[in-house]
């Protein structure tokens, strides 16, 4: 009988990581899962520790290697490749609460139904303390987009969906050359159709390294222009509101300056708002060429080039 659950994990030169996830993985109250690990093409030793991990038998584990494309490629041959109800993405560098499969599944039981997409979580920090804002008491369930923008519920959350569902959204685009595309382009297309189960519940802990891609969003804005320019494009189109439309034009402006297209406004879905938003557009543009700094930086509640870099992923 198949599990449950999949736990994917996407990896890319960290074996020196990965043993978190193995280790919460071995001390898991319930066993109904597997663990998926994508090697985005690993140069360290991921490949040896994870074939010692498979012979000694203690947790059920699926492996792929694939040439590197990214976080969003390695999302992609996960998702390929999932064959049970539920997903989670659990990355190289985190680790599972040790009840957080017994929580899900036993969540998803009760509650679960084909009128929801999933699951979403707490994540916490590794001493426990929870990422951002809890959500809203007695909130059943929402899009994952608006618990931001309605709920105005803060920090990353841990997002368990069903695998029917992330099935059938189209996979992120590849382009050569490029190693980005925001995971938040299939989380947005899943909220035009089904809402999100709220739990107000930690499952994931979470430590952001200097690594990590979160903490390089700049250096990912120089190199995956393309990527950027199409979420942008999607995330124009479902944005709740003027604010946050203005906002996407504005990055999709500085994008696509980026990666030298001229003909950004014809190829905008928001023509208008991609016009208005241009001159702040080319201001974060020139920001973006002339700056060294690589950590992210918050959006700010009046536009600021200088602060307007933001990642829109949720996860």
């Amino acid at each position: 009988m198949a599990p449950t659950l999949t736990v994917f994990t996407p990896t890319y030169n960290r074996a020196h990581t990965l043993h978190l996830c193995y280790q919460s993985l071995i001390r898991q109250s319930c066993s109904d899962f597997v663990w998926l690990i994508i090697d985005d093409g690993s140069t360290d030793r991921t490949k040896d520790l994870v074939e010692g991990w498979i012979r000694e038998g203690r947790v059920p584990i699926r492996y792929h290697y694939q040439d590197n494309q990214g976080m969003h490629g390695a999302h992609n041959a996960a998702y390929e490749r999932i064959d049970t109800e539920l997903n989670v993405c659990i990355d190289s560098d985190d680790y599972l609460a040790d009840d957080a499969v017994d929580t899900i599944i036993s969540f998803w039981r009760e509650h679960g139904s084909g009128e929801y997409a999933g699951i979403v979580g707490l994540d916490a920090s590794p001493d426990g303390e929870v990422i951002g804002t809890k959500m809203p008491e007695k909130l059943k369930a929402s899009t994952l987009s608006g618990l931001y923008a309605k709920w105005k519920v803060k920090g990353d959350k841990k997002l368990v969906y069903r695998t029917r569902v992330t099935s059938g959204v189209p996979p992120y685009p590849i382009y050569q050359g490029e190693r980005y595309v925001p995971l938040s382009y299939k989380y947005l297309l899943i909220d035009q159709q089904l809402p999100l189960l709220v739990m107000n519940e930690v499952l994931c802990h979470v430590e952001y390294r200097t690594d990590g891609s979160s903490l390089n969003m700049l250096n990912q804005y120089r190199k995956n222009p393309q990527g950027f320019a199409f979420f942008r494009k999607v995330a124009m189109q479902y944005a709740p509101s003027f604010k946050e439309r203005f906002r996407e034009a504005v990055h999709y402006v500085s994008s696509s300056l980026i990666m030298g297209n001229r003909q950004f406004v014809a190829e905008s879905p928001r023509k208008g708002m991609t016009l208005l938003a241009s001159p702040l557009g080319i201001l974060l543009y020139l920001y973006i060429r002339r700056t060294q700094r690589s950590a992210p930086v918050s959006a700010p509640e009046t536009p600021n080039p200088a602060r307007l870099v933001q990642e829109s992923d949720a996860q």
